[in-house]
């Protein structure tokens, strides 16, 4: 496994591990380059339906050569007093941040001063930029913008609400590790839920394009082989970093049609996982034998490899709405196919996926539910779109 890039580059390149990279987590690395995937393919499908006429551009106002407004300066002073506010702390504090920068990132620990010169200087440097290019007078012109003009901020709403979403629904999961410290469960870089994310993260989109007008069932459509791309390459992140997220114990022999292939496919003990305790699920952890480095840790007995298999089935997924985007003509339609798809998957991956099960409603995990709610939700959202082609 790789906890963080000083481990991957020391498989790629033989540079010993817990160095520098050790700062760049391999989850939090791979789940930004989902958000960036998803964007990308968003994008593409965005622009495509533009083309063929399911959106209209709005017209907005530019003004050039204007000076440096409050909003700018304000968000730029933020932005400044975040990066270097934190940047120092981390620096300064250079131990704690490598082994949880979460605990770092996602709280209020700021080297003040530092925080206070960033604001000043961030500021200053828009203001001057501003300066520099002012015209006497400004100058207007009236611009057309389309949806995927728009996609850095439906990224950043995507992001923001993802994020939060998913932590939520998780805390839900883990009512009384909560209760015990909630701080901690708030702050914690663990614990992201899958369908909070997703749920959270397409109202604060869907809310987003709402506001700029954008009709909903063709940007729906577009955005379903990019949730299915982006949550691929983020289960990439939780297969190499062994970040719990795995299945339950698999002490079966491998069956005989999996012969030709490698046995991690089938059973696998997560050695170096990111989790770095004796204390995991659905077993323990022990220590490597002659391990010096300091994620040393793999599970006791092998276990079900989940993410893998849930990379395997967005890429199956992925390609199946890809063939379809450019057949199906019925708005909205691939959108409730695509809720159908993963639903159905992860309802199946839940059987073998370590996970809260809730005796109160029927030994259910919270996934399944969902699950069970996510398919209802497509055959009737396909009944209808297929009733409203027919009828137009």
């Amino acid at each position: 496994m790789y906890p963080d890039l000083s481990y991957l580059f020391h498989d790629l390149l033989g540079t010993s591990p817990d160095n520098w990279l050790s700062i760049f987590k391999t989850f939090g690395f791979f789940l930004a380059i989902a958000f960036l995937v998803s964007a990308f393919v968003y994008r593409l499908e965005l622009r495509r339906k533009a083309k063929n006429g399911f959106f209209q551009p709005v017209k907005a106002r530019i003004i050039e050569g204007a000076p440096a407004s409050v909003e700018d300066l304000l968000i730029n002073a933020a932005a400044g007093f975040f990066f270097l506010g934190k940047g120092m702390y981390a620096y300064q504090h250079y131990t704690q941040f490598r082994q949880d920068p979460a605990s770092v990132v996602l709280s209020g620990k700021f080297h003040w001063p530092a925080a206070i010169a960033g604001a000043l200087l961030f500021a200053g440097l828009i203001w001057w930029d501003a300066k520099r290019k002012q015209k006497n007078p400004p100058q207007e012109r009236i611009v057309e913008l389309w949806p995927h003009d728009k996609i850095s901020e439906m990224t950043v709403w995507a992001a923001a609400g993802g994020i939060l979403g998913a932590k939520v629904f998780d805390l839900f999961d883990n009512w009384q590790s909560f209760l015990r410290d909630p701080l901690g469960a708030l702050l914690s870089g663990g614990g992201l839920a899958f369908y909070g994310g997703l749920i959270m993260g397409f109202i604060a989109v869907v809310w987003y394009q709402y506001r700029l007008k954008i009709p909903f069932l063709p940007a729906a459509d577009a955005v379903a082989p990019a949730l299915t791309a982006g949550y691929g390459v983020g289960r990439i992140g939780c297969q190499l970093s062994g970040d719990g997220d795995w299945g339950i114990v698999n002490n079966a022999p491998k069956p005989d049609w999996m012969g030709f292939l490698p046995d991690w496919l089938w059973a696998y003990r997560y050695p170096h996982n990111v989790l770095n305790t004796p204390n995991t699920d659905p077993v323990s952890s022990v220590p490597i034998e002659g391990c010096t480095w300091e994620y040393c840790m793999q599970l006791a007995e092998p276990v079900f490899p989940t993410p893998l298999y849930e990379i395997m089935a967005m890429g199956l997924i992925f390609a199946l709405l890809w063939s379809l985007r450019t057949r199906l003509k019925a708005p909205g339609m691939l959108f409730f196919i695509y809720l159908g798809l993963i639903a159905i998957e992860r309802f199946l991956i839940e059987k073998i996926r370590v996970n809260v099960r809730h005796e109160d409603v029927g030994a259910f995990t919270q996934a399944e539910l969902l699950s069970i709610l996510f398919v209802l939700i497509s055959a009737v959202g396909v009944y209808f779109t297929w009733k409203k082609a027919q009828k137009g």
